[in-house]
């Protein structure tokens, strides 16, 4: 198969008592598997099997609605599980660029933690919020998307490098917070891995600086 479901970073209870052991089995285990699997299947027998599922992202709007919603699928949860760490939580360190980034952005931690959960909160329906680096210039901004789409596909207005995201689906957080979805982005907070973050910030920063 073209794409595997990627190993987890940490065992299924790590994240406890803020994301549950349960919600995270079945989470990666069924929803993520079933992307992953839909998406070989969707592309079996062309020359996506080749491509890189970024390149595949970019380029979206060519493939069918198969590729994109099981795409997205993939990648969205791909980023998202390597975004928490049971040793995650609170903000990135004053030194760090994130840190400074955010400042510049949102004019501080508190202020861009109180945006991203309105876009995560304020998102109908399923989808994710954002925390990406613009790829004309290298700001930071937040956005949400429906679905399973994401800023790096052609179909989306709001164009750029995801480096955190949030899944707000039912199914990312209703077996422990029912329909509090707040109360779940709170706790997502509580295990945001920002050294990770951090890697992703610079790393899209050069990218952009290229281009």
């Amino acid at each position: 198969m073209a794409f595997k479901l990627p190993e987890l970073p940490y065992y299924y209870d790590s994240l406890e008592p803020h994301i549950d052991e349960e919600t995270m089995k079945v989470h990666h285990q069924k929803h993520h598997n079933g992307y992953t699997q839909k998406l070989n299947k969707a592309i079996e027998g062309t020359d996506l099997e080749n491509q890189p599922i970024e390149k595949i992202l970019r380029n979206v709007s060519k493939y069918s609605t198969a590729v994109r919603n099981n795409g997205g699928g993939y990648y969205n949860h791909s980023l998202f599980w390597k975004s928490m760490s049971p040793k995650g939580g609170g903000q990135p360190e004053d030194i760090t660029r994130i840190h400074k980034g955010l400042e510049m952005a949102f004019g501080g931690f508190d202020q861009f933690k109180k945006k991203f959960k309105e876009a995560a909160t304020g998102q109908f329906g399923s989808g994710w919020a954002w925390l990406c680096v613009d790829e004309p210039v290298g700001d930071l901004y937040i956005c949400s998307t429906p679905n399973q789409d994401n800023p790096i596909m052609d179909v989306n207005d709001f164009k750029g490098v995801p480096i955190l995201g949030i899944d707000v689906w039912e199914h990312a957080y209703y077996l422990k917070y029912q329909n509090r979805r707040a109360d779940y982005i709170d706790a997502f907070f509580e295990v945001v891995d920002w050294k990770v973050i951090e890697e992703r910030y610079l790393a899209a920063r050069t990218v952009v600086s290229t281009v």
